[in-house]
């Protein structure tokens, strides 16, 4: 395989355009709903061979709602996660142990995220369950990464970013339980926003969880799509609990106080991804903020625990399988990962009132940064994107889990504590791929995050694979 950068950019009607500008065009009338659905199916063929981001399609009969008809991100054509429910679509969930039918009805999310708007053409590949970091799986082919395809796109929104990275929608749904919006984005050299807990409508999946971890998003080329998207689900339905995000459109005045977290208690940074996290820190302090080095108060014992708790999830995938997902449901065909986490809570499910107990109090922890700081800096990801095969469910488990709390090391406390947390594209590795920097923030302050990513991308536009 040639593992040259893979685009689909063309001079069609979707052009180089972001989402924002493509729904201008049109409200304007310079171009119709269809025209960029035509444009969306034909980049699509031209990358699904070598990428395969695709689950399920559905080109000859998008996707809209009439309460998104008009709506700010009105025409605009998108891919939703295939572990959301879409009326007349099957919900796969990325796992061969059983054979998805056709949803009945649209998730409650999918409602919302039909209401800004956007035209949905199908659904994105995610490894089994949305357990893995990388888009691979046990029998099936990877979804590859558009600008080095011998590499993961992340994971597990990995179909979703493949997608956008590579030009065929501007932006596409991705949800993250525990950095599956954020690490995609940096695979990819993407925006990607995990939101507050509770700010979106509640994931049908993960409000029966002990502990919701799953908040719903989207991954896009442009700050500003990111933020439009935000501001329009928050027209269909605001949580009033949470300050309202409104819409944002470039960078805050305040000066802020920034923690610079390079390494974490589980993994060292490698060396390229320590770079781009230091220039993001100089670039920051060179736009007016003060940064200052400092380190997240949670430990090894924090990533056991939520292992444990992931372990959990898969223990109830495979023991509940026929009774929520399919009559037919083979908890033997499980890939090597998911049967691994799930044997992995058998051994110690004793743990379980002391894992909750840890996590939940986490929340209070993770608040208490915030009173010293107004946000963090630190990498996505602890190194750059891997080649295809490092992260697969076939790799010998004991060996696979560790390969994955040496990489993930960064986004798990986001999903726990419920914080907002946001990717950026600001670095790139030798070998062409992206790297991606994380800024967290104060439950309730996407404001904020966004704010300083208009700054960023002001100062430095993003890279881009077709340039």
């Amino acid at each position: 395989m040639a593992d040259e950068r893979v685009h689909a950019f063309t001079d069609d009607a979707l052009g180089e355009h972001d989402a924002v500008a493509l729904a201008a065009l049109v409200r304007a009338g310079e171009v119709n709903p269809r025209e960029l659905v035509a444009a969306a199916v034909a980049r699509a063929a031209r990358v699904d061979d070598t990428l395969l981001p695709l689950a399920h399609d559905s080109h000859d009969r998008p996707r809209i709602s009439r309460a998104g008809v008009g709506g700010p991100l009105w025409g605009v054509p998108t891919y939703l996660k295939d572990n959301v429910d879409l009326r007349g679509l099957p919900t796969a969930n990325g796992s061969a142990a059983y054979r998805a039918r056709p949803a009945r009805r649209n998730a409650p999310f999918a409602d919302q995220f039909l209401a800004t708007g956007l035209a949905v053409l199908g659904k994105t590949r995610l490894p089994e369950f949305g357990l893995n970091a990388s888009t691979e799986f046990a029998t099936a082919q990877p979804v590859r990464n558009p600008w080095k395809p011998s590499h993961s796109p992340g994971a597990s929104s990995g179909g979703a970013a493949a997608l956008v990275a590579s030009g065929v929608v501007p932006i596409a749904h991705a949800n993250d339980g525990g950095g599956s919006i954020r690490i995609p984005a940096a695979c990819c050299g993407l925006v990607g926003l995990k939101p507050t807990r509770g700010r979106l409508v509640t994931n049908a999946q993960s409000g029966k969880l002990p502990l919701d971890i799953v908040t719903d998003g989207v991954v896009t080329r442009s700050v500003r799509d990111t933020a439009a998207f935000f501001a329009a689900a928050e027209q269909h339905r605001a949580n009033p609990r949470l300050p309202p995000i409104g819409l944002v459109e470039g960078p805050g005045r305040r000066r802020l106080r920034i923690g610079l977290v390079v390494d974490s208690p589980i993994a060292k940074t490698d060396e390229p991804t320590r770079r781009a996290v230091e220039e993001t820190a100089a670039r920051l302090e060179a736009l007016g903020h003060h940064v200052e080095p400092t380190t997240l108060p949670f430990d090894e014992e924090f990533s056991r625990d939520f292992v444990s708790y992931w372990g959990s999830i898969a223990w109830a995938i495979a023991v509940t399988g026929k009774l929520m997902l399919d009559p037919g449901f083979r908890a033997r065909d499980l890939d090597g990962l998911t049967t691994g986490l799930r044997r992995g809570y058998q051994r110690e499910f004793r743990r379980t009132p002391g894992v909750l107990r840890r996590l939940r109090a986490a929340e209070a922890t993770y608040a208490g940064i915030f009173r010293t700081h107004d946000a963090i800096l630190s990498p996505v990801l602890a190194h750059v994107a891997p080649p295809i095969g490092h992260l697969s469910p076939n790799v010998a488990y004991d060996e696979l889990i560790e390969r994955l709390l040496r990489y993930v090391a960064f986004t798990p406390v986001n999903n726990v504590t419920g914080g907002p947390g946001i990717a950026l594209p600001t670095g790139a590795a030798q070998n062409d791929l992206p790297i991606g920097v994380h800024l967290s923030a104060a439950h309730g302050q996407e404001r904020l995050l966004l704010e300083l990513a208009f700054a960023l991308e002001a100062d430095r536009p993003w890279r881009r694979i077709q340039d």
